[in-house]
Order: C-alpha cells, then sequence, then structure tokens
C-alpha cells in the first residue's frame, strides 16, 4: 500500500477527496498536487490524462504510467519514505496551536518560503495542522496529509530559516506522532533522498527508512 501512497490514500481513507475511478485518481488542485494510477498500464495512463487540464502540472508517487506520451516530464526526483517504528514520547505543546482556516494565508506563504508548490489552500483539510507561533507571526508548521488503512502521512514539515534550531519542528512532529498513534495508525513521511540532515533528524526521533519512491512532476501537453 505504501508503494503508491497517493493511489492507496484515494482508494481508502481519502476517497472523498477523489476525482476520478476506475484507474486513476487525483486530489482536487486546490487539497493537492498529486495524480495516482492503480498500475503503470495504458488504461489507466489514459484514464490520468482524462482527469488533467492543458497546461496543469502534478506529481505521480511511487507508480507512474510506463508511457508519458502527451505529458512532459518536469522533473524526476526520489525520496526516501520512513515509518515510525520508535515510541511515542511525551511533548511539551504549551506554544503550539492548531491551525485553521483563517491561518491558511500564512501557512501558504511559510510553504511558499520554504518548501514551494506542494501545500495549496486547502491542504488543512486533510488532517490535523499545528504551528508555533513567535514575534506575531507562524515559524513553524507540521501537519497530516496522506491518510490510508493503516497509515496515516506527516507533512508540510517546516520552520522559517531564522528560527532553525529551535527544536519547534521536533517538538511538532513528536505531537503528531502521538495523535496519530491514538487513531492506531502508523505515522510515516517522506524527504529527499540528499536531505541527510533531515533524514538522521527523523531517524533519531523512531522513523526507520523503508524504501526509496520515485516521483515525476508531469505537465499535460495541450490538445
Amino acid at each position: 500500500m505504501l508503494d503508491n501512497p497517493a493511489w492507496a490514500a484515494l482508494t481508502t481513507r481519502q476517497e472523498s477527496f477523489a476525482l476520478g475511478d476506475g484507474r486513476a485518481r487525483r486530489y482536487p488542485a486546490e487539497v493537492a498536487p498529486f495524480l495516482a494510477v492503480a498500475d503503470p498500464g495504458p488504461e489507466a495512463a489514459a484514464a490520468a490524462r482524462a482527469l488533467v487540464k492543458p497546461g496543469e502540472s502534478l506529481h505521480f508517487v511511487g507508480v507512474a504510467p510506463g508511457d508519458l506520451q502527451g505529458w512532459d516530464v518536469e522533473r524526476t526526483s526520489t525520496i526516501a519514505q520512513m515509518v515510525f517504528e520508535g515510541r511515542a514520547t511525551e511533548i511539551d505543546g504549551e506554544d503550539m496551536t492548531t491551525l485553521g482556516a483563517a491561518d491558511v494565508p500564512e501557512m501558504l506563504a511559510l510553504m511558499a518560503a520554504v518548501y514551494p508548490g506542494y501545500f495549496r489552500p486547502r491542504t488543512r483539510e486533510l488532517g490535523l495542522y499545528l504551528g508555533v507561533r513567535r514575534e506575531e507571526r507562524l515559524v513553524a508548521m507540521a501537519g497530516q496529509r496522506m491518510g490510508l488503512d493503516g497509515y496515516r502521512e506527516i507533512s508540510a514539515v517546516a520552520t522559517l530559516p531564522e528560527f532553525r534550531g529551535r527544536g519547534y519542528a521536533g517538538r511538532l512532529v513528536g505531537r503528531l506522532v502521538r495523535e496519530i498513534r491514538a487513531e492506531v495508525l502508523a505515522p510515516f513521511l517522506h524527504v529527499d533522498t540528499d536531505n541527510t540532515a533531515a533524514r538522521a533528524a527523523y531517524e533519531k526521533v523512531g522513523f526507520a527508512w523503508r524504501r526509496d519512491l520515485t516521483v515525476v512532476k508531469v505537465r499535460r501537453r495541450d490538445d
């Protein structure tokens, strides 16, 4: 199931967000930039293309069509998938706040400054998002994105550069781990394979590498 996480999410716990059916599904554009296929075959490829507007860019995670005719491949990258195998610890969360609809402009600005392109206006609807405020602004955040049977993804772990090194990300992730484990689900996350510092930090708090996944960013050509 984790080998094709977006497909698994859109056919199980987040089926209510899914556009499409059969061999291909996607999140609405304002929710998340992911398109998923059940398999790499031609029928799934055709179904996926029918879900995307000309000129729109989306990401396949783990499984992509074998034939990308009609698409421009904008980027191919590799991410490490990590699953929590440690013990959930007590987290001092007095300075954490639950982020809601009113916080979306600040959430978008923070993510645009740190990890642009993935966080959308309705991404927060996928799960719990937490933040830390300093100097009357949102300086760190993390939340839950893909949700599939047995698993919950931690994502959008971001801290403004001038506020790094204060432990905000670790405490936010720790709190999310506790919340996910309370639902009897296994936390997992994705990190760029070349981000060795982040991988080491996640390993330190109990995440273990499961496997590498290929991410293919595609843009549908104009008809």
